[in-house]
């Protein structure tokens, strides 16, 4: 795991920085997204539910019109992968792939949906052979960007784009999926992804007008205010915020939202906890399903954000209580 962190100790930011925000676009090919594509009859119908395309299309202008680099990621399979390496042997989806000839090297369903092609000097991934875009010359292309947060969308849910979003999470950066530009192979698929890990994955998911609210709007409207709608990373509503209270000596920054149906007592969330603001919008970075778990049913003293920081390193014996980890062989 980096020791990487997208934002620096203190910050509020709730927003996409302009010039550290990037949109990748996942396998935007004919396999997927185009009829008589390999994998189309398994993606269709959520491509067709989510209007997947028309989504993707609208998100890579507007992120072009705001200065924002739009990364692209496909696939591509030569003779080498499976003659020499036996990729096909590697796992199920490598296996599938194989058996279906998809994202073949040079072949009409490698190629990008003519909707989604990228322009000249837009970047395009070296092909990534299973379902991690990290394991490309991604890393290389955000570094040299100075990309801190990163917004994906693509192809497919529980796999390329979860999978890269995962490890994008665990290299340091600010992680958002865009729930209505991406599709799956399968139903089920992505409603797991998007309900159940993306929320704990990302620092948000939206959907891609929210999304297109928060750039149009720059930096101006990421403040947190009275009034605002509170969602949390599962978009899924929590209340109003009836008021902001600053930090001060007893008490660490945070918003209150009165009790309603579903929390018997007012919720006192962490300022810091609030990551994402569309419009009168905010989200919060644990789902709603885990708010009333969290123990923000009282302000948040800054005593006790001091005991879950916890004690330093160079304080702590064992690291697992009764043992350390085992040292690597020279």
């Amino acid at each position: 795991m980096s020791d990487a962190t997208y934002l620096e100790a203190g910050s509020r930011e709730a927003g996409y920085p302009h010039g550290r925000t990037a949109l990748l676009v996942i396998d935007p090919v004919n396999d997927f997204l185009s009829e008589g594509g390999a994998g189309w009859e398994m993606a269709k119908r959520t491509v067709e539910l989510h209007d997947v395309v028309g989504n993707l299309r609208r998100v890579i202008a507007r992120a072009r019109e705001n200065g924002i680099p739009v990364l692209f990621a496909p696939m591509a399979y030569t003779a080498e992968d499976y003659a020499d390496r036996e990729l096909q042997r590697r796992s199920g989806i490598n296996r599938i792939m194989f058996e279906r000839r998809m994202f073949q090297a040079g072949s009409w369903g490698a190629d990008f949906h003519p909707d989604l092609r990228p322009q000249d000097k837009e970047i395009v991934t070296q092909p990534h052979k299973g379902v991690d875009v990290f394991q490309t010359d991604l890393p290389g292309h955000l570094q040299r960007l100075g990309i801190t947060h990163l917004v994906i969308a693509g192809m497919t849910a529980n796999l390329c784009c979860e999978s890269t979003g995962r490890h994008a999470m665990e290299e340091g950066y600010d992680v958002t999926f865009l729930s209505d530009a991406i599709g799956a192979d399968n139903l089920p698929g992505y409603e797991a992804a998007i309900h159940v890990n993306y929320p704990l994955i990302a620092n948000a998911v939206l959907d891609t007008d929210e999304f297109l609210a928060v750039i149009d709007a720059g930096a101006a409207a990421t403040a947190v205010e009275a009034g605002d709608t509170v969602r949390g990373s599962d978009r899924a509503e929590i209340g109003k915020v009836e008021r902001v209270v600053e930090e001060s000596d007893e008490v660490s920054a945070h918003v209150v939202v009165p009790r309603g149906l579903i929390f018997e007592t007012d919720t006192y969330i962490p300022l810091d906890a609030i990551t994402k603001r569309a419009g009168t919008t905010v989200f919060v970075n644990v789902p709603k399903l885990v708010i009333g778990k969290m123990g923000w049913d009282e302000p948040p003293l800054r005593s006790e954000r001091q005991a879950r920081i916890g004690a330093p390193r160079a304080h702590i014996d064992k690291l697992y209580g009764s043992r350390s980890p085992t040292e690597s062989a020279p």
